[in-house]
């Protein structure tokens, strides 16, 4: 697990890893982790091309309250990324937590 704030630092101080918001579409344009990129669970077995990172980096994958991530994991996993790990809280936790988020206008 990746703690909220620690992770909030990394962005800020641009030493982040890449993150990773399966949420839906809808979901992510209300608020997301700064600098997430977005692919929803559902497309993200065709979609693993997209993720900048080579499968031996860290990443930090998240969705609203765990189910999803956790399904993104194991996809993930299966095809070869093997430094996974949770947003601890996900976006519930990161939002209660009053963390700054991004909007898509």
């Amino acid at each position: 697990m990746k703690d909220a704030r620690a992770l909030l630092a990394e962005i800020e101080a641009g030493t982040a890893p890449a993150i990773l918001d399966v949420r839906s579409r809808m979901e992510f344009a209300h608020g997301h982790v700064p600098g997430a990129l977005h692919i929803p669970f559902w497309t993200l077995a065709a979609r693993t091309s997209e993720i900048p990172v080579s499968p031996d980096d860290p990443l930090v994958v998240y969705c609203g309250h765990g189910p999803r991530a956790w399904i993104a994991g194991a996809v993930l996993r299966a095809f070869g990324f093997t430094r996974v790990v949770y947003l601890e809280g996900h976006m519930s936790g990161w939002t209660r937590a009053g963390l700054r988020q991004e909007v898509v206008p």
